[in-house]
């Protein structure tokens, strides 16, 4: 099987992505992570890189991992024990890992949260929501039932979100930020939004959203941060005409 050179993908996804213009979270390393041996003929997909999913990928005949969550999100040396397992892993059998994190969430069209809107069919999504000045979710309009707006978000993701009914029985101005963002929704509420979709937050948020009269779907962090890695993929198959495949590894979380 041909093969294309992984300088070229790479290039392709910072053209495409512009990590540089993120301020991230530290650990983040948004970009090549690690190298090959410099071609790709298969590429594999997966929210997170971990010993499973590097498994998987390997079983899949991928040279090349994009993730949503890379290697380095705590500490990164020493490479001793189940690190230095993971990294012989990778490079015995020649696997690069390219991760994309805030930049990917807010990419306008294969972000976590562009896929997202589009599958619950909002319309007219436009920016929102600033995390370290850059805007990484949209928001836009619907006109919903919580309970039709659950049954959405469970198609749409694959899992029943938990849902903080604080806000109107109808959700009208919707707010998306995929992950974990829960705790940070007096910011989702202060842009104007009564719905706010999120993966994730902790017990005492279902306090705050009855305080800030804000309707909040949890519909999981993992579930709704597939979205993101499989558009990237299918746009890199498409343009460079290599096979892809989707790592489903559920975290429930």
């Amino acid at each position: 099987m041909a093969k294309v050179k992984l300088a070229n993908i790479v290039t392709h996804c910072t053209r495409t992505l512009k990590p540089e213009s993120f301020e991230d979270w530290p650990g983040a390393a948004n970009g090549l992570q690690v190298e090959n041996r410099g071609g790709v003929s298969r590429i594999a997909a997966a929210v997170d890189a971990t010993p499973a999913t590097v498994k998987k990928t390997i079983s899949a005949g991928a040279d090349l991992l994009i993730v949503h969550h890379g290697l380095f999100w705590g500490a990164t040396h020493p490479w001793t024990g189940n690190r230095y397992k993971l990294l012989r892993l990778l490079l015995d059998n020649n696997v690069a890992v390219y991760s994309s994190h805030l930049p990917l969430d807010a990419h306008p069209r294969l972000g976590n949260n562009a896929q997202l809107c589009k599958a619950l069919d909002i319309k007219a999504a436009k920016p929102f929501f600033v995390e370290r000045g850059q805007a990484i979710g949209l928001r836009g309009a619907l006109n919903l039932t919580r309970a039709q707006l659950a049954n959405r978000l469970a198609k749409a993701t694959g899992t029943e979100p938990t849902v903080l009914p604080g806000g109107s029985a109808r959700c009208r101005r919707v707010g998306v930020v995929t992950g974990g963002a829960g705790a940070e929704m007096k910011t989702a509420a202060d842009e104007g939004v009564d719905t706010f979709i999120t993966g994730e937050g902790p017990h005492w948020t279902f306090a705050l959203a009855e305080d800030l009269g804000l309707n909040v779907f949890y519909a999981g962090h993992y579930a709704t941060e597939t979205f993101g890695v499989k558009a990237l993929s299918e746009s890199l198959s498409k343009k460079f005409k290599l096979p892809w495949t989707f790592i489903d590894h559920p975290t429930g979380l």
